[in-house]
């Protein structure tokens, strides 16, 4: 089972989408900066997570994952930030 995820940084209002095996692992590495180069590491603040959805193969994670950053999915994902 994989996972497609977005996560949120209210200190930012940054949005992030992406795939995995273990949402909760994933979460943690974001928040403790574990990805060095990556997107979440250049801002300050927690990462949320804000939607989740499974899917069968990480192959149909990662067509998920383009959907929901296209225009319309990042539309689709902003209607689950907190206020």
């Amino acid at each position: 089972m994989f996972f497609v995820y977005a996560i949120y940084n209210t200190n930012n209002q940054k949005i992030y989408i992406g795939q995995t095996e273990d949402c909760e692992k994933r979460l943690v590495a974001h928040n403790n900066k574990t990805f060095k180069c990556s997107y979440t590491s250049r801002f300050d603040g927690k990462w949320e997570l804000i939607y989740k959805e499974a899917v069968c193969t990480r192959q149909d994670a990662l067509k998920r994952e383009r959907q929901l950053k296209s225009f319309r999915g990042r539309e689709f994902v902003k209607q689950y930030i907190p206020l």
